[in-house]
């Protein structure tokens, strides 16, 4: 149950990464993307359906964290603390900044939202990546399972990368979903910037896992043990091709390759880190894995049984959504 436990964590962190990812590659780019309050507009209203169900995976899979490896939730918050409260931060601002946007028909109203808006989304993108740099580096966790280090230590050159490379990415991601769902000028610009940022993805692709194969020496173990695994780097390197040889006018395509980069890089990343959740840079023994952070296997079970049933609630919400407003944005006097 602890294995399945892990899986399903990275599954959900996974399908956060995926849903999310697109609306906040989006929102950074939303200043430079979009120019004028009419293209604002329809970049809002290509994500304002959507983001806030998105955002429920992370906060699933952080719940469900509470019940299944409770210790790595209390570490995690120890060490990431000042971290996660910027996140939180963060998010409200992309929230508010969405809905008050067009309350007041004024320019400089609409200005400090937009800029709300794209420094949420941006500063959000890195950090994530920084946090999970963190994880698959290892952080100082002492021998009493909690964190013993200062957030600076955190912002190292490697978390730095990572950081760099999930905003890259999800730029990249951003981009691909606006060329489904937008037209004119705004569409042309995004295809112009899809392209120039699977250059910087694909680089910072190579740059990153160069890096961990460097700093993680475990980094190719459970590849070698488990040969099965090698289907998500490979899974990362066909992206990456499909986004190369996607034509500027499928759009379709270049969307299915930023996905497929993005659970390729995730659950490489999953199947580096495995069995530890919260590896220890201060002895290897204090590291917390699957098996010494769980709860008990009654709790595993249950909340297992619960996470199924309401995954399964979201799942269909955020299809129908993603049904309802499928195409491209038709604005109207309503909206955002």
């Amino acid at each position: 149950m602890n294995i399945v436990w892990f899986w399903t964590l990275a599954l959900m962190l996974t399908t956060y990464a995926v849903l999310d990812g697109y609306d906040l590659g989006a929102g950074a780019l939303h200043l430079w993307l979009a120019r004028g309050n009419q293209e604002r507009r329809i970049l809002l209203n290509a994500v304002g359906p959507v983001w806030n169900g998105n955002e429920v995976w992370l906060i699933a899979a952080g719940g469900m964290m509470v019940v299944s490896f409770p210790n790595v939730y209390a570490a995690g918050f120890s060490g990431f603390y000042l971290a996660l409260m910027v996140v939180l931060w963060l998010l409200i601002l992309r929230g508010v900044s969405i809905e008050f946007r067009s309350q007041i028909d004024h320019e400089l109203w609409r200005a400090f939202w937009d800029a709300g808006f794209c420094l949420g989304s941006l500063l959000i993108a890195l950090l994530l990546g920084v946090a999970l740099g963190n994880v698959l580096h290892g952080l100082p966790i002492g021998p009493n399972g909690y964190f013993q280090g200062t957030f600076t230590l955190l912002l190292n050159p490697y978390s730095i990368l990572t950081g760099l490379l999930t905003l890259a990415v999800l730029g990249w991601h951003g981009t691909n979903y606006l060329r489904l769902k937008t037209y004119g000028d705004l569409l042309a610009r995004a295809r112009r910037w899809s392209q120039q940022l699977w250059g910087a993805a694909a680089l910072l692709v190579v740059a990153s896992t160069a890096a961990t194969l460097g700093l993680v020496p475990s980094t190719l173990r459970n590849f070698h043990a488990h040969p099965v695994t090698l289907v998500f780097p490979w899974l990362t390197l066909a992206g990456l091709v499909s986004g190369l040889l996607s034509r500027r006018e499928h759009d379709q395509a270049a969307f299915r390759s930023s996905t497929a980069v993005i659970v390729g890089l995730l659950t490489s990343a999953a199947a580096t880190a495995f069995p530890n959740l919260l590896p220890s840079t201060l002895n290897p023994a204090y590291s917390l894995t699957v098996y010494n952070a769980a709860s008990s296997p009654y709790a595993l079970r249950a909340s297992f049984i619960a996470n199924i049933v309401g995954m399964i609630g979201v799942a269909l919400y955020s299809a129908y959504v993603h049904r309802t407003f499928r195409g491209q944005v038709q604005l109207d006097g309503h909206g955002y």
